[in-house]
């Protein structure tokens, strides 16, 4: 029986994951919602009616928590328009903004407003934002402020973030910081490595048995690279965090975990109850240091690519659910800044080049690369990048096909074989460490709100947090 009311989009799919299985379904949308699912081939009045080829399947699109836009400030690193073009094109229909590397960074209500007045004419797939904590706004309302304006939690670092405007805590800050977010509830979001630890190993150039005499992180040796910032500074930190925890029963997340000897620390804090969830990177788990080569400043990220073994730790962990998410960590620069103090134009110095990976394109592609070559399904992956990150920033009409939830739809081909070419992406800078790398899936489309993503597209919607009572 055709339905009464007609619909603005459906799409019909032969394997579609809704409500966590696998099944062929027709979605149908309306005003940007999923109104109806049915079988393949009901009849549906709709504007518009997509059947996805049998080799392509429906997803709910990815959320990427953690996307580094720059834009005011920074643009010629990144901005809007090219980050949220970028994403659609990778399957990503909703991104949440890192408080730096803008200027002005995300600390005040002011900064947070420049940021979706930049936003708001030019991003094609949703955004939400991150608010900073920094020495300077703790303790004076700014925090609470940011949190009934909207941001979906609180970003600080532990250790120096590289640029002047955006300090680190200390330690007592931590405890500081994160007292003050429980009396309402907030997330910290914690870059966890620890500044003593830095500089412990900056004074032991040669900590590792028969190394070179080098200095720990100059030059193109992306081995002293690894040594200037060991296992032992993430760990550290990461039990600051949970001993901070501890104190004052609050939330927290450890972005970007790429050493797995953390894993135990992280373990025991969950199993104790403490509120402590923990994502990792693509990067983390498609590179490894074995295979980087010396002045190759497109890997350089902070905590570093580790080695393969430790590499496989991570997967495991992620299977068990120790960890709990991916997402990207796109933090891009102008070329010269990701190559500078290089002999040319594609080698750089680890000590001198900007530390950031450009990936949120390839992000959701890149970690199915991985699982698909260690037996692990789609839809696991599905759970790490979208119904996972969706939930840790409270956004509970994403990451999910289903009657009610954002109609965020990704037609992706999970067998096509891919061989990136940087120049073929969209992010504003041609750089990234995927360039020329091999991965499986193509995405075919992408759907905001039950809109085509791209170019052309309206702009999509500015997201706060659904508990704020404050309009999008």
């Amino acid at each position: 029986m055709a339905d009464a009311v007609r619909h603005d989009l459906v799409v019909r799919a032969r394997r579609a994951w809704v409500d966590g299985v696998w099944r062929e379904a027709s979605v149908s949308i309306r005003d940007g919602r999923v109104v109806a699912i049915g079988g393949l081939t009901d009849e549906v009045d709709a504007t518009v009616d997509v059947t996805l080829p049998d080799e392509q399947v429906l997803l709910p699109g990815i959320v990427d928590s953690h996307v580094h836009v720059n834009e005011p400030g920074r643009t010629e690193w990144e901005g809007f328009a090219t980050a949220t073009r970028a994403a659609a094109a990778g399957g990503v229909t909703t991104i949440v903004d890192m408080p730096l590397n803008s200027i002005p960074p995300t600390t005040t209500v002011d900064a947070l407003e420049q940021k979706r007045a930049a936003a708001g004419p030019q991003s094609v797939v949703d955004v939400g934002f991150w608010g900073g904590a920094i020495p300077a706004n703790l303790g004076t309302g700014d925090l609470r402020a940011l949190h009934e304006a909207g941001v979906f939690g609180f970003k600080a670092f532990l250790s120096p973030s590289g640029v002047d405007e955006f300090p680190h805590l200390s330690t007592e800050q931590l405890h500081q910081a994160m007292a003050e977010l429980a009396v309402f509830d907030g997330l910290l979001i914690v870059h966890a490595e620890d500044p003593d630890g830095l500089d412990a190993a900056a004074a032991s150039p040669t900590e590792a048995p028969g190394a070179p005499e080098v200095p720990a992180a100059g030059g193109a040796a992306y081995e002293a690279f690894v040594r200037s910032r060991p296992d032992v500074v993430e760990r550290t930190a990461i039990e600051h965090v949970v001993d901070a925890l501890r104190a004052t029963g609050g939330r927290a997340h450890v972005l970007h975990l790429s050493s797995a000897t953390a894993l135990d620390t992280i373990r025991a804090a969950k199993a104790e109850g403490l509120r402590l969830t923990v994502e990792t990177c693509p990067h983390y788990l498609t590179f490894d240091a074995e295979h980087i080569g010396d002045g190759a400043t497109q890997f350089k990220c902070c905590p570093p690519i580790r080695g393969e073994a430790n590499r496989e730790l991570l997967w495991q962990a992620l299977v068990d659910g120790t960890i709990d998410v991916v997402a990207s960590d796109h933090s891009p620069s102008t070329r010269e800044l990701k190559f500078a103090g290089g002999p040319d134009a594609a080698h750089g110095d680890f000590a001198v080049a900007w530390g950031g990976i450009s990936g949120l394109e390839l992000s959701f592609r890149a970690v199915w690369t991985g699982a698909r070559q260690r037996g692990i399904p789609l839809e696991a992956v599905v759970g790490w990048m979208s119904r996972g990150t969706a939930a840790l920033v409270g956004l509970p009409t994403k990451g999910r096909i289903s009657v009610g939830a954002d109609a965020d739809l990704v037609a992706f081909a999970p067998e096509t074989p891919v061989t990136i070419d940087v120049d073929d992406l969209s992010h504003r800078n041609p750089v990234t460490a995927y360039d020329d790398a091999r991965l499986f899936g193509e995405v075919a489309a992408t759907w905001v709100g039950g809109r085509l993503a791209g170019p052309s597209a309206p702009p999509a919607r500015l997201l706060v947090r659904p508990d704020t009572g404050v309009a999008s």
